[in-house]
């Protein structure tokens, strides 16, 4: 299975993970000593270190953002390709609830991986996305579903 297959394959997990919050579809996706950085304004950017803190963060992230909206779309802009051992994707998140306009955040993923296993992934936010995420939230966030 090729690294981009691979990557295909997290994405599905890590959506049934988004239905489920049941972590335990992404383990076979990640190595023990996995690592998670955001790199963006604050308050997005962040590191976890280990799958455990990773898998804690993802929920925390799914929780406290995703879905507390009525609704997301997930859109692939580019990629995925397969750069020396890594996986990256450019995407947009179109992210809805009543009584507000759609928030909508890009970025880019990157995936490196130790085998079939990724030990690095990577989230890249451009100052001008988190910017309008945070403005966005700032206007219409009281009307968000609390989790």
């Amino acid at each position: 299975m090729s690294l981009v297959d691979r990557f295909g394959a997290y994405a599905a997990a890590f959506e049934d993970f988004y239905k489920s919050d049941d972590a335990s579809a992404l383990e076979p996706y990640f190595t023990e000593g996995a690592v998670y950085e955001t790199i963006a304004l604050p308050p997005f950017a962040g590191v976890q270190e280990g799958r455990d803190a990773v898998f804690r963060h993802l929920k925390s992230s799914l929780d406290g953002f995703d879905r507390r909206f009525d609704s997301r779309e997930l859109e692939l802009l580019e990629g995925p390709q397969d750069r020396d051992g890594a996986v990256w994707i450019r995407w947009r998140g179109t992210y809805r609830v009543a009584g507000a306009p759609p928030m909508v955040i890009e970025g880019e993923e990157t995936a490196t991986f130790d085998g079939d296993r990724i030990s690095r992934l990577e989230d890249r936010f451009n100052d001008d996305s988190a910017r309008g995420a945070l403005a966005w939230f700032e206007e219409h966030g009281g009307k968000l579903k609390t989790v």
